[in-house]
């Protein structure tokens, strides 16, 4: 198993615990922090947009990667949502014990 990180964000008056916790218990995430107080700029429907928002950082698996994709675009409530893979340059030890555990 090759664990990877995954990024999404949401509207800060989204219930970002309650997805976090749905993607833990169908084990396609061994934790997910939910980030409070982002701010976003983005260009969105040719505008400059400015929003607060909560980022959710996933950790995971790649194996479980489009598994995780399809349950979390179920769940989000925007029309395109953030999903980026980041790769782990190194993780050892107990911690990638716990993380490939509780996938």
């Amino acid at each position: 198993m090759t664990p990877v990180i995954v990024l999404t964000s949401v509207g800060a008056d989204f219930d970002a615990a309650s997805m976090a916790r749905e993607l833990v218990e169908a084990r396609l995430a061994a934790c997910v922090n939910v980030v409070t107080g982002v701010q976003s700029v983005y260009r969105w429907e040719g505008r400059v947009a400015d929003d607060a928002e909560k980022l959710l950082v996933i950790k995971t698996a790649d194996e479980r990667v489009l598994d995780l994709q399809a349950l979390l675009f179920r769940l989000h409530p925007y029309e395109v949502p953030e999903f980026i893979v980041l790769s782990i340059e190194e993780i050892r030890g107990p911690y990638l014990d716990w993380l490939t555990a509780s996938l």
